[in-house]
């Protein structure tokens, strides 16, 4: 029996292949460590080093409701929201093109599929003209819609896909049993593609919980402004930088969004494959 031996060239490739994934690990690592360390570091600094001693000032600095509470509720209110409509939307719009032979369907999926790639700072300028006409400036409802609005490209796009996976069959036997479209979509299909709408809806909410620029611009009022926007009164106008109260913060803030993940990622039993909704 004869082993195949690795030559050098292929273990020299992965070798810097390693190396080359081992500097990216550290490039995303660093930044975390450091907000860890500089959270609870009394001399908290811009080097990533172990803190010299253990202090919970910054979190009691931060801890107020002008500061912590009431922006990650705004926060949560603004992505929760866009989150909602977007998957609900995204299955509305989906399910047509993924069952239904249309004239316009392959122009309309390049369409959706350009509009992914499109910067949203490209728009900003016409959509903050329609707010102030239509008086929905520092809104937080219509910046919300307007946040879900941003990320339907790839939700349809997505949902899609996942729709793509489930066989016509299974609604053909429910139509044959008198079922009409509606009820197939919403007994039938929706339940299988939970994985899938929960892969928009975890995306959705990443996207928008660390965007600044939307609601910095469409958002005026201090009370109505989310995290993402409140994090830079941590640095004044003279470039000082409250750099425990800051880390401390961020720490705080992505509290939420691993909570959500791990919560949901439990709840899908580990998977957010629409292989597993599936079986049985």
């Amino acid at each position: 029996m004869t082993r195949s031996v690795a030559s050098p060239s292929r273990a020299a490739g992965a070798a810097v292949v390693h190396a080359l994934l081992a500097a990216l690990a550290a490039l995303f690592l660093l930044p975390g460590l450091w907000m860890v360390f500089a959270a609870f570091d009394p001399g908290a600094s811009l080097r990533a080093r172990p803190p010299s001693g253990l202090t919970l000032d910054h979190f009691t600095a931060v801890l107020t409701p002008e500061t912590v509470f009431v922006p990650v509720g705004n926060s949560i209110l603004l992505c929760g929201g866009a989150a909602l409509v977007t998957v609900v939307v995204s299955v509305l719009a989906a399910y047509p093109l993924s069952r239904y032979q249309m004239r316009f369907k392959r122009p309309f999926l390049y369409t959706v599929l350009f509009a992914t790639g499109l910067p949203i700072t490209a728009v900003m300028v016409p959509v903050y003209s329609l707010f102030v006409q239509a008086g929905l400036l520092d809104s937080r409802p219509a910046t919300m819609l307007f946040l879900a609005a941003s990320s339907l490209p790839f939700g349809i796009w997505l949902t899609k896909n996942f729709l793509d996976g489930i066989p016509i069959e299974l609604e053909e036997a429910a139509w044959v049993d008198g079922a009409s479209a509606w009820q197939s979509l919403r007994l039938l299909v929706v339940p299988l593609i939970v994985p899938g709408m929960a892969v928009v809806g975890i995306f959705t909410v990443v996207v928008t919980w660390g965007n600044f620029f939307v609601p910095f611009i469409l958002l005026k009022s201090p009370e109505n402004l989310p995290a993402a926007v409140r994090i830079y009164t941590f640095f004044d106008q003279y470039g000082t930088v409250q750099y425990g109260e800051l880390a401390a913060f961020s720490l705080l803030y992505t509290l939420p969004v691993i909570a959500l993940y791990l919560g949901v990622s439990r709840a899908l039993g580990g998977s957010f494959s629409l292989g597993g909704a599936m079986k049985g």
